[in-house]
């Protein structure tokens, strides 16, 4: 069986791009296939990505995109020793909001999205990309985290060297707009399947099923789990 790396990544905060990645997750284990789940703080702790938080952890705390594309390939070597089938990862591939952030720009993120592909081979790659309107998924992750949370994304972004520009809510808002049409572009120079989830019009369940009954065709899986 092929290795498939399924992407999950969001337009913003407040879009579920968590919630649908570990949907996923369960959902392909129910097969009895053997998956890694790979949340999104993991990137700080699992020993393919210690050269990330090594520069992470550093004066500029940024990291350069040469490493995150090693790193990348030594996860993708290490799932294939470890016999994994599928890696369902949260906010992974292609990193395009932290390299943003780090001050990469567009052409450097360009030369990432030509890297990238060939450090992931033979991994089949599909990106789902989760989005709504930055106002609207903001609001909502206001709504679910308190204002506290507010000030801490706003202060996060108005202190990255790339994001420096946000110093509210509206402003974050209009960064992640261009950050979304950014990302867009890049996706199309991809060799990857890209599916698109737009959750300004589906709930977390018909989001969920969207997305699964997409994978099921293109995964060619069975239409029932394991019991």
């Amino acid at each position: 069986m092929a290795l498939h790396l399924i992407s999950v990544v969001g337009s913003s905060p407040g879009v579920g791009k968590t919630t649908l990645c570990r949907a996923v997750a369960q959902w392909l284990t129910s097969f009895g296939a053997s998956v890694d789940h790979f949340e999104e703080a993991d990137i700080l702790t699992r020993a393919a990505f210690r050269p990330v938080a090594e520069e992470f952890a550093g004066e500029t705390a940024a990291v350069q995109p040469a490493t995150l594309i090693e790193c990348t390939r030594a996860y993708v070597a290490e799932s294939l020793a470890a016999g994994k089938d599928y890696l369902v990862t949260d906010a992974l591939l292609p990193f395009i909001p932290s390299l943003v952030a780090w001050g990469h720009d567009e052409p450097a993120l360009v030369q990432v999205m030509a890297d990238l592909p060939r450090a992931v081979r033979p991994a089949q790659v599909t990106v789902v990309y989760v989005h709504d309107d930055p106002e609207a998924a903001l609001r909502r992750a206001v709504e679910r985290e308190g204002d506290a949370w507010e000030d801490w994304y706003v202060r996060k972004l108005a202190d990255s060297p790339g994001t420096r520009g946000v110093h509210d809510l509206s402003s974050a808002a209009a960064h992640l707009r261009s950050e979304g049409e950014l990302t867009r572009r890049l996706l199309a120079r991809a060799p990857w399947h890209v599916l698109n989830v737009n959750v300004g019009t589906l709930n977390a369940q018909e989001a969920y099923a969207h997305t699964r009954d997409h994978l099921t065709n293109m995964l060619g899986l069975p239409g029932r789990p394991l019991a």
